[in-house]
């Protein structure tokens, strides 16, 4: 009896699993370059702390400003988000057309990078509220993501130009 109640279980965790797996599958597959876009958030405000932003890498604001600019955790949460749809943008250009694979592995890392950062940033926060461990987190979280905007902005332009002015006005 139990055993049976146990493959029965197994079944339908199986079922549940390739089901969910195919309805992944298939919302990857109905992806464009605008509903990915349309999902960026603007809530960080990182162009504000960059005079070159999507050209170029680094921050010209210093930790405190930062902090001030992406508005707290709201900001970091937004850079979070981000950072997963211009990782799903790489792999639809991965996708789509011949993509360099240094450049997608850097987009991959930087994507992780940041993930992880601002994770610790907002359990930081959690705990400790803004203290200057939590805005030095911040900023090196937002000096991560100018550079993945920068390399997102790169592979646009070689990839997929005609998406490149959604992607600008979106960040």
């Amino acid at each position: 009896m139990l055993l049976s109640s146990f493959q029965i279980a197994a079944v339908l965790f199986a079922a549940l699993f390739l089901g969910r797996w195919r309805a992944g599958v298939q919302r990857r597959n109905g992806q464009s370059w605008e509903s990915l876009i349309a999902r960026l958030q603007h809530d960080c405000n990182v162009r504000e702390m960059s005079a070159h932003f999507l050209w170029k890498e680094g921050l010209s604001a210093n930790p405190e400003e930062a902090w001030a600019r992406i508005k707290g955790p709201r900001g970091l949460w937004a850079m979070y988000r981000n950072a997963g749809v211009m990782m799903e943008m790489a792999e639809f250009a991965a996708r789509h057309s011949d993509v360099d694979e240094a450049l997608l592995e850097t987009l991959r890392s930087d994507a992780a990078q940041i993930r992880i950062c601002v994770l610790k940033a907002l359990a930081q926060y959690g705990i400790q509220q803004a203290n200057e461990g939590v805005k030095m987190r911040a900023f090196r979280a937002a000096s991560m993501y100018t550079g993945m905007a920068a390399r997102m902005t790169q592979l646009l332009q070689e990839h997929a130009v005609g998406a490149l002015p959604e992607f600008v006005a979106a960040m």
